[in-house]
């Protein structure tokens, strides 16, 4: 048992870590079904609940589900600087993906929609806080939990929300999925998205083609165009496209959506102008490009690798090592940790896929990771 972090040898169980993990993972809640997200945000609601936290909710907008702020009392009151744990429930698995990717167990492995981005993470860190509370463990700082809805398109709807819990904390700890090598995640790439739109002129498709002007062509020039913009410094792809109702229509309207990634927040910048700065091909088509969501580079700083050094500390102390890493891939990590807030990010589980059908959990790196984020609750100061 170690002496510095005794909430680490706490009785965890992974099967009891796993049993909540498949509830939650069976809960389906893709981001744009908000009445599919407030299922699971009321799943989360009661789960947290029944440990004794109050549970603020708070409406959605734009059209998306509702968010879930749980607060664990604390003798400092609730205006004082603690930590926050930022975690989201939505996932990219339409309702309906479990009949492609059941909840099963194969040896060390548990699939399933969103069980590792991220609801993994979140079970584990809840299961810290239960394991805390249950020893009679006061927390050195208070705790709150924030469960958001959009993280998996940019946070549109809940930035400021974000920002707002994290300019009240000391720390951030975000337990998106663990790095492949069990690694943790110090700083992040900036992201930027683009809405892309073409606009042609209709016709019959077998009687008047050359009269039309095809949008879809159009886009399918530009597609290729923005994807071949890529460098090592800053890159760029098109993963949305919309456009056509009928085949024998030359299509007028087409929309795409595109997504840029850089290291640096110049290149990134350097790429937005390249992005605003494309035209047609074509006079008879219409291109538009408007930006949308970008999350800011996040940059490893002095607070940041302290805090990751002392989660190092607790992992050797459990048994295991852990790695700094700068990671692209985005996160609300990105905004709090551009804030200038102490953030710690990659804490949840080890596993693969995310985003796919064969999407997993290692059903083994259950108790450590909840061990350590309960290290990490009940001595941060």
């Amino acid at each position: 048992m170690s002496t510095e972090f005794p909430a680490t040898a706490l009785p965890f169980d992974a099967e009891e870590i796993l049993a909540r993990l498949m509830r939650w993972a069976a809960c389906e809640s893709p981001t744009f079904d908000a009445a599919a997200v407030n299922r699971m945000m009321d799943l989360a609601s009661r789960d947290f609940a029944l440990l004794g936290a109050r549970i603020d909710r708070i409406p959605g907008r734009m059209g998306l589900g509702d968010c879930v702020r749980a607060r664990f009392a604390h003798p400092m009151g609730d205006d004082a600087p603690g930590i926050c744990v930022m975690a989201h429930l939505d996932t990219v698995h339409p309702v309906g993906t479990l009949a492609k990717l059941p909840i099963r167990r194969e040896g060390n492995r548990c699939y399933g929609p969103g069980i590792f981005d991220m609801k993994g993470g979140t079970v584990t860190s809840l299961e810290a806080m239960r394991q805390i509370l249950a020893a009679g463990i006061r927390t050195k700082l208070p705790v709150t939990f924030l469960l958001t809805s959009d993280e998996e398109i940019g946070s549109p709807s809940t930035r400021d929300l974000i920002e707002a819990e994290a300019a009240r904390s000391r720390y951030v700890l975000v337990p998106e999925p663990a790095r492949p090598d069990g690694g943790v995640v110090t700083g992040r790439y900036a992201i930027a998205r683009f809405n892309l739109r073409t606009t042609g002129r209709p016709s019959h498709a077998g009687s008047r083609l050359s009269e039309g002007r095809s949008a879809i062509r159009e886009m399918a020039k530009q597609i290729l165009a923005i994807e071949e913009m890529t460098t090592e410094d800053c890159t760029f792809s098109v993963g949305v496209i919309h456009g056509g109702q009928w085949v024998n229509c030359v299509t007028t309207t087409c929309e795409a959506e595109a997504l840029s990634m850089a290291k640096r927040q110049e290149d990134l910048d350097a790429g937005v102008a390249k992005m605003l700065a494309l035209r047609s091909t074509s006079n008879d088509v219409q291109f538009e490009v408007t930006r949308g969501v970008t999350r800011p580079v996040w940059e490893p700083d002095a607070n940041g690798m302290a805090l990751f050094e002392r989660a190092r500390r607790i992992a050797n102390s459990i048994g295991f090592d852990i790695n700094p890493q700068s990671s692209g891939g985005g996160s609300d990590g990105n905004f709090t940790g551009a804030m200038g807030v102490t953030t710690l990010d990659g804490l949840g589980v080890q596993g693969g896929m995310a985003h796919t059908l064969e999407e997993h959990v290692l059903i083994d790196s259950l108790v450590p990771r909840a061990k350590l984020m309960a290290g990490l609750l009940s001595t941060l100061d």
